[in-house]
């Protein structure tokens, strides 16, 4: 069983036997591995986000990032740009803010009392790493396992 922060994965040692054999792992087999491993906390965000008109939710998207070396792949969780006409508000006095930042990390209110955020984004990874790490462990091996047999 492999290590990584106190975690240990299942498979995770054949895995990384099965990754040397291969002289490059094929980018699909990353790119895949590392969706399947992102739609978990992109579920979690979007149940857990705070719903008034729904477009909060809505608004939460998987954005894959443009480049990236050979053998890697990240996706970022993040709120849609197209959407920040719906998310950018201002207050009375004119101060520009960010509804879903206000959200996700609290914001204060006239009187001065401070109203906690949701954390909806951030518990959406914390809450779920094993799953997220298992999950791509699994489409790894198996996309790996895939290209191994030559299919």
């Amino acid at each position: 069983m492999a290590k990584d922060k106190g975690f240990k994965i299942d498979g995770m040692d054949d895995l990384v036997k099965m990754m040397n054999k291969l002289e490059r792992v094929p980018q699909k087999v990353v790119t895949k591995a590392a969706r399947a491993g992102a739609t978990i906390p992109l579920k979690a965000a979007r149940k857990n986000a705070p719903e008034d008109t729904g477009e909060l939710k809505k608004g939460i998207v998987l954005k894959a990032e443009r480049r990236t070396k050979i053998g890697k792949k990240v996706y970022d969780i993040m709120m849609d740009p197209a959407k920040n006409d719906l998310f950018v508000k201002y207050a009375k006095d004119g101060t520009r803010y960010y509804y879903p930042a206000s959200q996700e990390y609290g914001f204060m209110t006239e009187n001065g009392r401070y109203i906690p955020g949701y954390r909806y984004l951030r518990n959406a990874i914390t809450n779920n790493v094993k799953a997220i790490e298992a999950k791509v462990v699994e489409v790894a091996g198996k996309e790996v396992m895939k290209v191994m047999r030559g299919g």
